[in-house]
């Protein structure tokens, strides 16, 4: 990142803002894998094939979020906690709420 963050844009910076770079990488390889998907379906691969490459492109998505929940509870949460408060109560609510849709 070029831009020099000031004390007000730190402070409300996201958690993965260290690793943004790594993130854009798995995101770009999870791409790359949807995009093989799609050229397998279109060219009638094997079923048991393309089904291999989902499960290996949900695996890289899950990775993703997985790191991002983390930031965020290393990051978000561990700052409003320190608030406390309705702050904190929101955040642990929210990252909840983010753990059960990963889940599913």
């Amino acid at each position: 990142m070029s831009e020099v963050m000031d004390a007000a844009d730190a402070e409300h910076a996201h958690g993965y803002i260290e690793h943004k770079d790594a993130l854009l990488k798995r995101l770009r390889r999870a791409e790359g894998q949807v995009r093989g998907v799609q050229r397998m379906v279109q060219e009638d691969e094997y079923c048991i094939d393309i089904l291999t490459q989902v499960s290996a492109a949900t695996k890289a998505l899950e990775r993703v979020a997985l790191e991002l929940l983390d930031d965020h509870l290393r990051h978000c949460v561990a700052s409003a906690a320190a608030e406390g408060g309705a702050v904190a109560a929101e955040k642990l609510h929210e990252a909840s709420a983010a753990i059960a849709r990963l889940v599913r």
